[in-house]
């Protein structure tokens, strides 16, 4: 086994993450920040893989990044999109959102993952790789997390074959327990973990044989992502930054297995059927088949038990809302875990995990899914709706900056209690602070941060919240009082906040 050994047996940590891709390295990195001990528990080995699934970051997703000091270094090393074109002939100008990253950003899933990971790494993240999770249960005390290293299976092996000829019974693989207060199952769309507390994942497959190609292509696209659909074909090109690029097609006249053999003569035939030319592909380095799938867990949490991510919710590729969802599920979960973790809050604030993010998924199946439905129209009435809601999409403007709030996830906010404050429940921008400050950068290291008038001086602060509560004043002469959970939601405003008023809602909400 590879990577940083874990403790054996059964003695108990506060959080195991199972799967290592962006969702649970965030939200293992988010909870080692904040002082709680978590092992991440992955099947795979170690190393990389440039297979990215993901190749857009929405401005909400860099916004939280942000609140990690992680954004401008993934802006660096990605493209920056301002606008994006969608049916042949809507245009989507993204710099007009009301947010500081008021683009998309061109960059693939395993540099995210890099990133993720070394944040996690200098954390404190115990690494568990080549562990396999073969199955869970839970009491009211705990999680006890039935896990198999490669090395003992290959041990188990090994053994099995010396004895069998003396009669030892075949199949038993030695294993491994681990206790833990909580356990989070970011182990994708076969989660173990789901299947582990018995939940379903509901739902079909929408598109069968898309086929997926890393290339590299003669003529350069001119534009940095490209996508269109025409008649009964789809296609999507993105670059790695490596010289390769890749393409994501689908011909309706094509409906094959998964399993069916793929060649660079297909890949180059939907392309020019959706694109209208090849680019003159060449040098495959990986091709492959896959389906694509419509699901939501009914549930988010199983007792003690809970999933975000793939393992959760899957949906169509369109609009590159999928790894974008999981992170932002992440950044839901991890305080609230740490929260709780750490003492500082009742069990039942872990409640509000299924009741703010459960409808946020469903609302991206349901977007991701529409686009595609409009993107693979053919028949005349579906082609005469699809050119309908384009016109009126590009027509009417309040709908267009719906639209594109949710796409980019900066349109979602939260359900508030009845009676709360306007502002309670929704996402906060990134508002000036005095002498230069700004609000996310406030938001690091998993900190609530509390904004108030100048004139209100140091209300609020304590030496006994000062790890988890940073105290700012607005740079404009506003008089609201806002207290902003560490993952960027108004949690309690109040425009006539007296100091009891303000000292009671910290004592609530930060503990």
């Amino acid at each position: 086994m590879t990577g940083t050994t874990g403790t054996t047996g059964t003695t108990p940590r506060p959080v195991i993450v199972v799967g290592s891709g962006p969702t649970g390295l965030l939200l293992a990195g988010d909870l080692a920040t904040a002082g709680v001990p978590v092992t991440l528990v992955e099947k795979r080995p170690h190393h990389l893989s440039n297979l990215s699934r993901a190749f857009v970051l929405h401005a909400r997703t860099l916004e939280q990044l942000d609140a990690r000091g992680l954004a401008d270094e993934l802006e660096q090393a990605g493209r920056r999109l301002d606008r994006l074109r969608l049916f042949g002939r809507l245009t989507v100008a993204l710099d007009t959102l009301p947010s500081r990253f008021n683009h998309l950003l061109v960059l693939p899933q395993y540099e995210v993952e890099k990133t993720l990971r070394r944040r996690a790494v200098e954390a404190g993240v115990e690494f568990r790789y080549e562990t396999e999770v073969t199955g869970l249960s839970q009491d009211a005390d705990g999680v006890t997390v039935q896990v198999r290293t490669a090395a003992a299976t290959t041990a188990a092996a090994d053994t099995t074959a010396d004895t069998a000829t003396a009669g030892a019974s075949a199949g038993e693989v030695p294993g491994e327990e681990l206790r833990a207060a909580y356990v989070v199952g970011t182990d994708g769309m076969r989660s173990v973990v789901r299947d582990a507390i018995g939940l379903p994942f509901p739902g079909r497959s929408v598109i069968r044989s898309v086929v997926l190609a890393d290339v590299r292509l003669a003529e350069e696209p001119e534009t940095l992502l490209t996508v269109n659909a025409v008649g009964d074909a789809f296609a999507f090109l993105a670059p790695f930054g490596d010289g390769y690029y890749r393409l994501i097609g689908w011909n309706r006249a094509r409906d094959v297995p998964d399993s069916e053999p793929l060649d660079l003569d297909e890949v180059k035939e939907v392309t020019r059927l959706a694109l209208g030319r090849d680019f003159g592909m060449y040098d495959a380095r990986w091709m492959s088949r896959f389906h694509s799938d419509e699901r939501q867990a009914p549930a988010y949490r199983v007792g003690r038990v809970f999933l975000a991510g793939d393992a959760a919710h899957v949906h169509t590729p369109a609009g590159g809302q999928g790894m974008n969802t999981g992170l932002q599920d992440a950044a839901n979960l991890s305080w609230k875990l740490a929260q709780v973790a750490n003492g500082h809050a009742p069990a039942d604030l872990l409640d509000t995990y299924q009741a703010e993010r459960h409808p946020v998924g469903r609302s991206v199946l349901r977007s991701s899914g529409g686009i595609v439905r409009l993107a693979m129209a053919k028949r005349p009435w579906t082609l005469a709706l699809r050119a309908a809601l384009t016109g009126f999409l590009g027509a009417a403007a309040p709908v267009r900056r719906r639209a594109v709030g949710q796409l980019t996830g900066i349109g979602y906010r939260y359900l508030a209690p009845r009676g709360a404050h306007r502002l309670t429940g929704t996402r906060v921008p990134d508002v000036a602070l005095v002498d230069g400050g700004r609000l996310y950068a406030e938001l690091r290291g998993g900190r609530f941060v509390l904004i108030t008038p100048e004139a209100y001086g140091d209300r609020g602060a304590d030496a006994r919240r000062k790890d988890r509560l940073a105290v700012a004043h607005w740079a404009s002469d506003r008089r609201t009082a806002l207290l902003v959970r560490p993952d960027g939601y108004a949690a309690w405003a109040s425009d006539t906040a007296e100091p009891g008023v303000v000292e009671a809602a910290l004592a609530t909400h930060v503990g």
